[in-house]
């Protein structure tokens, strides 16, 4: 359970390497040809970690994280990974900049117990 959290924690530092590239800026990164699929690619591996949780029966780790920002994560996931190129880079805008942070933050909380 534990190195499943900090895997998250570690494809949610990549996204913000990726982000990172851009200045920091969000928009910019999802319009670049590399970085895009790179984010997207993160964005559902965290989502099948969380699903993997799920399967696990770890539902007390679960329920320290916002359903919210579980829902909105497992919703972008399923667009981008049945289809691909109508997902909006608002909508993952959203995810990256809103849900993302909060569950990083979560789940560091969760690790320090």
């Amino acid at each position: 359970m534990k190195k499943r959290l900090e895997l998250i924690i570690e494809k949610i530092n990549d996204i913000e390497f990726f982000i990172a590239q851009k200045n920091h800026k969000i928009i910019p990164a999802l319009e670049d040809r590399i970085l895009k699929p790179a984010i997207r690619m993160q964005i559902i591996s965290i989502a099948e970690q969380f699903n993997k949780l799920k399967e696990e029966n770890e539902f007390e780790i679960l329920s320290q994280i916002d359903k919210d920002d579980l829902r909105g994560l497992n919703a972008v996931r399923n667009f981008i990974a049945h289809d691909y190129d109508s997902v909006d880079d608002h909508v993952l805008e959203t995810v990256l900049r809103v849900h993302i942070p909060k569950i990083k933050i979560q789940l560091e909380k969760l690790l320090e117990k």
